[in-house]
């Protein structure tokens, strides 16, 4: 029996009459682009989160940006990001004209290490940008520190962990702000593409929404250059619907996770390190293995799915050539993204499925 990655089909019809009504309960309202449907979920997300403020965009790419750009945040400026982490971090940053600074993260957790984060402070920082990866928050009090002591926002990159807890304090609550991702696979997903922010600064919150919206508090009265980033009423609605099932979903997630790493301990792979202060939401369960590449390709002709994140470390992007980096130059990064391999999970996988791929990752490993 085959083992997908992540089913999203059967999430979202276990969840499909709900999400049906609230197509029609948007269908029939004739209003579809900033309404009630987005004001109640920016308000239930952001309480949620233990924010203030939430505000609904079009994607997590653009949660980042938009912060940002509100903050000030421009040409000449820098902006610290993890060297591992999608590209959309990297990319929000450089949206704004600043210039994206990579710092190595904490090797067992993949997340960014403070102690770097303080070499990498330059007159030119102005915010620091912590990616809570794979659903495991960054150690946020000692980049808060930095922050206060050097005066520099701190955005959470929080596209990964919705839910998680940091010292018992959620996620979207441990920064300035905080940038969401809805993408349909993510723990908490729209059924297309969707963003959000949280905050507890209201001025902040004011300025991001004026530029979400052309600019505009007032329609046809321009304040600043601003985008067209809003979140639709109808993504809006599904959320509304799938918020709660969030919690249930990051608890089978968790079950799926003590599973693997109860199964897979002592079989040759690098398992997740969760520190005791964090309680991640596993949106994704990685492994490292040296022979990555050759594990997948056992895994799959074994019916199991598995997907890299990520092949290519930013600063080895194309897209990042003007930089001038050199292979070598953040060893840590090139050296997770050439191992890392995403197990399958998710909120409808049973632990059976989960015993049936650590099986099959042991047969693999056997013969590689």
């Amino acid at each position: 029996m085959t083992v997908p990655f992540l089913d999203l089909k059967a999430i979202n019809l276990s969840q499909g009459a709900e999400l049906e009504a609230a197509f029609q309960r948007v269908l029939n309202s004739g209003w579809y682009i900033l309404g009630q449907e987005v004001a109640n979920f920016e308000q239930r997300f952001a309480a949620y989160c233990g924010a203030a403020q939430g505000i609904g965009v079009a994607n997590g790419l653009d949660a980042i940006m938009l912060v940002l750009k509100a903050s000030g945040i421009g040409p000449g400026d820098e902006v610290i990001v993890p060297s591992n982490t999608f590209i959309a971090t990297w990319l929000a940053v450089s949206q704004c004209g600043a210039t994206p600074v990579p710092v190595e993260p904490v090797e067992a957790t993949y997340n960014l290490d403070p102690a770097r984060v303080a070499a990498a402070i330059t007159p030119r920082t102005k915010a620091i940008v912590p990616v809570h990866l794979y659903g495991q928050p960054a150690d946020m009090d000692p980049l808060l520190a930095l922050a206060e002591q050097h005066g520099l926002l701190v955005l959470e990159d929080a596209a990964q962990a919705h839910g998680a807890r940091y010292r018992g304090r959620r996620t979207g609550s441990l920064g300035q702000a905080a940038a969401f991702s809805f993408y349909p696979g993510k723990n908490l997903g729209a059924l297309g593409d969707a963003g959000g922010i949280t905050t507890s600064d209201a001025a902040l919150a004011e300025r991001i929404r004026t530029y979400r919206n052309y600019g505009s508090q007032q329609k046809y009265h321009n304040l600043v250059q601003g985008f067209n980033s809003r979140l639709d009423e109808m993504q809006a609605a599904f959320l509304n619907v799938k918020l709660e099932a969030l919690d249930a979903g990051n608890a089978q997630r968790r079950a799926i996770a003590a599973r693997y790493t109860e199964l897979l301990a002592g079989s040759g792979l690098l398992l997740p390190h969760v520190p005791d202060w964090a309680e991640p939401v596993w949106h994704l369960y990685v492994v490292r293995h040296p022979q990555r590449d050759a594990l997948a390709a056992k895994l799959a002709e074994q019916g199991i799915g598995t997907i890299v994140h990520y092949p290519i470390a930013p600063h080895m992007q194309q897209a990042y050539a003007a930089l001038g980096f050199q292979e070598g130059d953040f060893p840590i990064a090139e050296a997770i993204h050439r191992e890392v391999l995403s197990l399958p999970i998710g909120p409808h996988m049973t632990l059976a499925q989960a015993d049936q791929v650590a099986a099959a990752v042991r047969a693999a490993l056997a013969a590689l």
